[in-house]
Formats: C-alpha cells, structure tokens, sequence
C-alpha cells in the first residue's frame, strides 16, 4: 500500500475487507502468511479517478513476483501441527514431500511452471479483494469522496 492519502481514507474499510474476505482466502491454495505477504507486495490504485464512470480499485501486482519465490518457504512451514494449506502442496507434485524438495532446491524442474500459476493466482486473488474493496466503499457511500481524492493526486 502507498503512503498517499487516498488509500489513508481507507484504513478502516481494509479492516473491514479483511475480515470479511478471509473465507476466500481459505478456499484459495494459500495459506494466511501467504496471502499477508502477497498483500505487503501489492499497492492499490485507482484507474480513471476523474471518471465516475470509468474508475475503478486495481491491484498493482507488479511486485508480487519477487516474493513467489518465498511463499514457498512460508508455506513448507506450515501443514501437519499448523494452519491447513488448502489446496496447495508447495509444488505441483504435491505434499509436504513437494514442499520439503521445493525448500531445498531439488523441485525437479516444474518450478517455473508453479510460479507462474501461483503468481496468476496471486494476481487474481489481490483484483478479487479490490473488487470487495471497492464495493465496499461503494456500499458505505464512500466511493465518490475516495476516487475525487485519488483523482486530485494526479
């Protein structure tokens, strides 16, 4: 997220979105630290803030692919005695086994396919929550005051 004011008037409705979107987190295939650092990777802007019409909350994800890498040592801690993994197994051949030989660098290749797909997902994921966002905003007859305020930035 930046540090532009914009998003400062959306502190409490992120709150909220949070709360509310953590069951889409559970269907997804990443865990709650996965989902957190893909979070810290994404900044939210709005596209067309002048247009009522047009405008609307994107997800820049441009960053979330230098963090795949890592969700993979987030997730191999996790599975057995902590939170479920969903549907992910930290590689496409599954299991704690994929995750351990993942973690130790023995993955066998299918790495780059797996990135990609998690890093599609991620991006997926992050437009869904702006999607939520927005929407919630939209619903708290705040939406209006949001986008002037972005548009107003440019």
């Amino acid at each position: 997220m930046s540090d532009s004011p914009w998003t400062d008037r959306i502190v409490g409705a992120r709150m909220t979105v949070d709360q509310e979107f953590t069951s889409r987190i559970v269907e997804s295939q990443f865990s709650s630290q996965q989902w957190s650092l893909i979070m810290t990777a994404t900044e939210f802007e709005i596209e067309h803030p002048d247009d009522p019409d047009r405008a609307r909350i994107v997800a820049n994800t441009e960053k979330v692919e230098q963090i795949i890498p890592e969700l993979e040592n987030v997730g191999a801690g996790m599975g057995m005695g902590g939170q479920p993994q969903g549907r992910q197994g930290g590689s496409s051949s599954g299991g704690v086994l994929g995750s351990i030989k993942g973690a130790l660098g023995l993955g066998g290749g299918d790495g780059g396919d797996s990135h990609a797909e998690q890093e599609r997902a991620a991006e997926q994921l992050t437009q869904e929550y702006a999607d939520e966002l927005q929407s919630h905003l939209e619903s708290n007859g705040r939406w209006d005051s949001v986008r002037q305020a972005a548009a107003t930035e440019e």
